[in-house]
């Protein structure tokens, strides 16, 4: 599997704003082979800041690179300029290859 995430640095005020946009958004993502699942993060206020994170998860690399060349990324993105004000400078992207996966048991 491959986890891509993007970290996101937002004011307390814009916190809401910044949550509604992405509980209100289509992503797109259900229509890409090779897509696993996604989460939103919303981590810790710290000094007026939250810190929020998209998570999501693929079968492999490959899919993940399909994504972002696709015509579902651009629909997912085309306002994503409009929206920076809400987040300080540029998201921060990590990708990790899984090399180890225990899943739950029942």
């Amino acid at each position: 599997m491959y986890i891509a995430m993007n970290r996101f640095t937002v004011t307390s005020d814009n916190a809401s704003a910044f949550q509604d946009l992405w509980l209100n958004r289509e992503s797109h993502l259900d229509q890409m082979d090779g897509f696993v699942e996604f989460h939103m993060l919303r981590g810790p206020e710290v000094d007026g800041k939250v810190l929020f994170a998209s998570h999501t998860v693929w079968q492999d690399e490959e899919a993940f690179r399909a994504w972002t060349r696709s015509d579902a990324f651009r629909a997912a993105h085309k306002n994503a300029g409009g929206n920076a004000k809400l987040h300080e400078g540029h998201p921060s992207f990590e990708g990790f290859t899984t090399i180890q996966h225990i899943p739950a048991t029942a």
